[in-house]
């Protein structure tokens, strides 16, 4: 249980515990006042024990009810034994008028507004009328009696109105705090559903860039070894070698991942070393021209942009392998003013954007070079990942024209920029645009 749910009932204790100090006290003076009365002994004693019995009344059967902020029969089955009492010792001792101080409060926090008003009137002319039935009073004492008893019932109802304040508020109070405790338990059980869900869609992209596409070149590499195994064995053994140094690189990514550590191709190189084993791993896998160059002046940059312009490289990468029917495939890092960018072009079979990109919205998979056979991950992925460090993906396509992906990051801010679960989401796969040249990037 939190700290505010404690809180509530030891508040609500705590009040009443001052509330039993004053009972205490009124009643001590009250039979002390008795004591010294001038009525005879045995009226005394009488009086002194019906005020002693209103302690026991109080504490076992007034007291539960008041805490449990409910009223029922028994609630008027107290009151009815409180004024039995309180009238045996009025009747016997006027002096014991003085428990009115004690006894209206505890009609206030025992009945409802309206009852408790009449109960607390009817238990302040009770003095007065015990004084008029036993007769012999003087009407000097009769009329202070009575102003008393006036001013009791108007002193009564302030007490009683600001004691029902009280209490409301102290209940008011206690649901507030119980609120903000389940309100406190939802919002930790959503933040853990979302860190949840966040781990989980690093670990999807992670797998989908690394071990799912090389796990893709790994079967068609040892399917084209198969097939040369017997005519060409120089060729066979080629592709196995490739296989050997792919399935080496494979478990150094899945490492790192799982270890959400750099990745194994940038510890120790450069992103443009990075890229450019890329290029030549395409090459060699797919027998494309494939070519990588730098333009700008080559400079360190965050390891977030260098992991996300890594990996749209390898998205890209894959796609021109499965979908686009390519001879060419160009790499272009561009280091500019103020910003860094990553452009990949084919010259494929290119694609219908505007299909394209409903099919990524709907989950469904892209077609063309625009993405993969998973359900439009590819694209979404790489877009999530731009996204998170305030980069701008573009893809540019047209049938029979080929396909040109850009990645453009401003590095201005970018090393600070969130890149875990509290990180922005995009909203869309990309921007995805019918080019109206032969592939550029407009």
């Amino acid at each position: 249980m939190t700290r505010e749910a404690r809180r509530a009932p030891e508040a609500r204790v705590r009040w009443f515990g001052l509330w039993d100090s004053y009972f205490v006290i009124c009643y001590l003076v009250t039979t002390g006042l008795v004591f010294t009365s001038a009525v005879p002994q045995t009226a005394r004693l009488i009086a002194i024990g019906a005020l002693t019995l209103i302690v026991p009344w109080y504490a076992g059967i007034g007291r539960p009810l008041m805490l449990r902020h409910e009223s029922d029969r028994r609630n008027g089955f107290f009151v009815g034994g409180l004024f039995v009492l309180f009238g045996l010792a009025t009747a016997v001792d006027l002096t014991s008028a003085f428990a009115l101080f004690a006894i209206v409060p505890m009609l206030m926090m025992s009945l409802a507004v309206r009852p408790a008003v009449v109960a607390a009137v009817l238990g302040n002319l009770l003095p007065v009328t015990m004084l008029w039935l036993q007769g012999g009073a003087t009407a000097p004492l009769m009329l202070f009696v009575l102003l008393a008893s006036l001013l009791g019932i108007a002193l009564s109802v302030l007490l009683g109105l600001w004691i029902k304040r009280v209490v409301r508020q102290n209940r008011e109070h206690a649901e507030l705090i119980e609120e903000l405790r389940r309100n406190r338990e939802q919002v930790a059980r959503l933040s853990h559903q979302a860190g949840i869900s966040a781990e989980r869609e690093r670990l999807a992209r992670e797998i989908h860039d690394t071990l799912a596409q090389s796990l893709t070149s790994i079967i068609s590499l040892v399917q084209a070894a198969d097939a040369e195994v017997e005519d060409a064995p120089a060729v066979a053994r080629k592709h196995l070698a490739l296989v050997g140094r792919m399935a080496t690189e494979s478990l150094a990514e899945a490492r790192a991942f799982v270890a959400d550590r750099t990745p194994a191709s940038l510890r120790e190189s450069s992103l443009a070393q990075a890229l450019r084993r890329q290029a030549d791993g395409l090459a060699a896998q797919t027998g494309l021209l494939a070519r990588f160059t730098v333009e700008g002046d080559e400079r360190p940059l965050p390891m977030a942009v260098n992991v996300v312009l890594l990996r749209a490289a390898q998205e890209a990468g894959t796609n021109v392998r499965k979908h686009a029917d390519a001879r060419a495939v160009d790499l272009v890092l561009r280091y500019g003013e103020g910003q860094v960018g990553l452009r990949v072009t084919d010259d494929g079979k290119g694609f219908d954007a505007t299909e394209a990109e409903r099919g990524a919205a709907e989950a469904v998979p892209d077609g063309g070079g625009s993405g993969d056979e998973d359900s439009g991950f590819g694209l979404r992925g790489m877009a999530a990942r731009v996204a998170e460090i305030g980069g701008v993906l573009s893809v540019v396509s047209r049938r029979g024209a080929g396909t040109a992906v850009e990645v453009k990051v401003p590095l201005d801010g970018a090393a600070e920029r969130p890149s875990g679960p509290s990180a922005p989401r995009p909203g869309t796969a990309g921007r995805l645009t019918e080019a109206a040249d032969d592939g550029g990037l407009g």
